[in-house]
């Protein structure tokens, strides 16, 4: 019954609505009533003469600049309000309803009615009820209305008063930072987590340091993605979101040892606490069991659409046999290797693309013309029924890049959908090399597409395979003397990562061909040079940084320096702040955890002018 009731209500809140606008005049909203009432509660007059004062007196009047016009309730001797010329205690007084009258319903249904110039001028007078932003808006979203749902949530949250903010609203927070990332808003998605996070309630900078924390993976910081782990426990310590992120955010710095060992804890802690449902016990006993594995799984299944056909190219890549043999062979005035593509991987590259449609962008290192991704359950089935398709390389390539695209930031993904692929290009790395002992060359015959796909591999594996990435790049590197993939910083980083600070050394000191500086060799070498107590030489070092990028040593002490973002093609000038800025992000963890190294570096901070 009480579902009805509710149906009822809303469809008489509705009409009323409706009816109000035509004048938003009372009396002639009350003719309505009297008119249209009863019918939305099956001939029952009375009940809908009772509802109307209350839904007029809490409706917004665009005559009024959006305020309402509230009734006075009458005595129980005065005429009541609804206009039937009955005393108060005689007429509507005597009306019970099956429940409360949501105070907020009809600022609600106005949000869901109103478009552009008059939905903007109502949420600009900041007389809507929080609660009617927060319906209203999860509503739109609901509904695929993300536009809609972006402007009223924006003035749910747009920090003017935050005691006022209804406690359900963490679900409306995530749902808008999530538009904001959908729409490439970066600067606003940043600006609203700093300001929950400086003013805003305790339940929402919980989530809003989670949250943060989750963004600096994305971007590869793992420095900031650890300082808001931190931060997030000290606000939320019985999270059990926590256990996730901390899982993640030790994958991706590459400790999957310490990342078991700290899910165990946290099932532990968690599980005597006993305030988790069996879902999230389940979720967290599993993530004790293997983090990596887990955390797979969970993607694979909200992917909804792609999770079959994810599954069965993970099944396919397990089960691929030893790639064949390609056509390599050695320039005979240069001594060059060069691959050339066959008759047959040239027909199975057709096929192939049939179905994936993309091409290679060829003017930059890694990248498509277009998504990939907007049919990708159509090329990924007939890859399932095709795996002879990745005999051809142009197809490995095509394949590496796009998975690469979509799950080379996440750790997990690496072990299943790339290592398969990096053990198909290494053989045919080992048959190149075995060819003679000349360099394949970027732009000789079809090399690109061998380089482009160990490129895209190297970088792919870097979080969750580091030591599988850190090999294949050095295959290149031996077969690419030229190093045209400038792989040689990636190893360089992960060395030192590993703690093999000697072999790091030794190889930021090969001259680059060019003659040119890198702020990831000079800063690695410092760093090596440190670690190995050789303090001369490391300051020796640093004058070198500091003569390349003056900002280096500046953005890589502040804790909180502002983002300093790439050109639109991920690319940075030698020696400006955004150089420096995407060597921060990539290592300033090491600096951090190298004891010292921060102090030591900014007591070398070039002074100001």
């Amino acid at each position: 019954m009480l579902a009805v009731w509710v149906d009822q209500l809303l469809g008489f809140a509705s009409g009323a609505l409706a009816a109000i606008r035509q004048q938003e005049h009372y009396p002639d909203f009350m003719t309505w009533v009297r008119a249209e009432g009863a019918g939305f509660f099956n001939d029952d007059l009375a009940t809908a003469q009772a509802l109307a004062p209350i839904l007029w007196s809490q409706t917004p009047l665009e005559r009024l600049d959006f305020a309402c016009e509230p009734l006075a309730t009458p005595g129980r001797n005065e005429p009541c309000w609804c206009d039937s010329g009955r005393k108060f205690k005689q007429c509507c007084s005597q009306v019970e309803f099956p429940t409360e009258i949501p105070e907020q319903m009809m600022w609600m249904l106005s949000l869901r009615e109103w478009k552009g110039a008059t939905l903007k001028a109502a949420l600009n007078s900041q007389r809507a009820l929080p609660q009617a932003l927060l319906e209203a808006g999860l509503i739109a979203a609901e509904s695929g209305q993300s536009g809609r749902a972006m402007q009223i949530l924006e003035s749910l949250f747009d920090g003017s008063d935050w005691s006022r903010l209804p406690e359900q609203a963490e679900p409306a927070f995530e749902i808008l930072l999530d538009i904001y990332q959908e729409r490439g808003f970066t600067r606003k998605r940043a600006d609203l987590l700093d300001d929950v996070l400086e003013r805003g309630p305790i339940f929402l900078r919980g989530v809003a340091l989670e949250r943060l924390c989750l963004m600096h993976l994305d971007n590869d910081d793992l420095d900031s993605a650890r300082g808001a782990f931190v931060k997030a426990q000290q606000a939320l310590p019985d999270s059990p979101t926590l256990a996730y992120i901390e899982a993640m955010l030790l994958l991706h710095e590459g400790h999957e040892r310490e990342a078991k060992e700290r899910a165990n804890f946290w099932y532990r802690r968690l599980v005597r606490q006993g305030d988790l449902d069996d879902e999230q016990l389940d979720f967290l006993a599993a993530l004790a069991d293997n983090p990596g594995a887990t955390l797979a799984d969970q993607l694979l299944s909200a992917e909804e659409d792609l999770a079959t056909p994810l599954i069965s190219l993970q099944a396919l890549l397990a089960a691929l046999p030893v790639a064949p043999k390609i056509a390599i062979n050695t320039e005979a005035d240069t001594g060059h290797l060069q691959y050339h593509t066959s008759a047959r991987e040239q027909t199975l590259f057709a096929a192939w693309h049939e179905q994936f449609k993309v091409l290679v962008d060829e003017d930059i290192a890694l990248g498509f013309r277009d998504d990939p991704w907007g049919n990708a359950v159509e090329w990924m089935s007939a890859l399932c029924a095709h795996p002879e398709w990745l005999d051809a390389p142009q197809v490995v390539q095509d394949l590496t890049m796009a998975l690469t695209s979509r799950f080379g930031s996440l750790p997990w993904m690496a072990p299943s959908l790339l290592a398969p692929l990096a053990n198909r290009l290494s053989r045919w790395l080992a048959q190149a090399r075995a060819e003679g002992e000349g360099s394949l060359r970027w732009d000789d015959a079809d090399n690109a597409m061998l380089l482009r796909t160990g490129l895209a591999l190297v970088v792919g594996m870097e979080r969750g395979a580091r030591q599988h990435s850190r090999e294949l790049a050095e295959e290149l590197l031996a077969i690419d003397q030229e190093d045209s993939l400038g792989l040689r910083e990636l190893v360089l980083d992960q060395l030192l990562r590993d703690d093999r600070n000697e072999e790091a050394l030794a190889l930021s000191e090969q001259p680059v061909d060019d003659g040119s500086q890198i702020l990831g060799l000079l800063m690695g070498r410092t760093l090596a040079l440190y670690r190995l107590a050789d303090h001369e030489a490391a300051e020796r070092s640093l004058s070198e940084v500091i003569a390349h990028n003056r900002h280096a040593l500046e953005m890589i002490c502040a804790e909180n320096p502002r983002p300093v973002m790439p050109y639109a093609d991920g690319q940075v000038d030698p020696g400006s702040r955004a150089e420096a800025w995407q060597y921060r992000t990539l290592m300033r963890d090491q600096w951090r955890t190298t004891q010292g190294a921060l102090d030591w570096l900014d007591a070398h901070r070039p002074k100001s002018r």
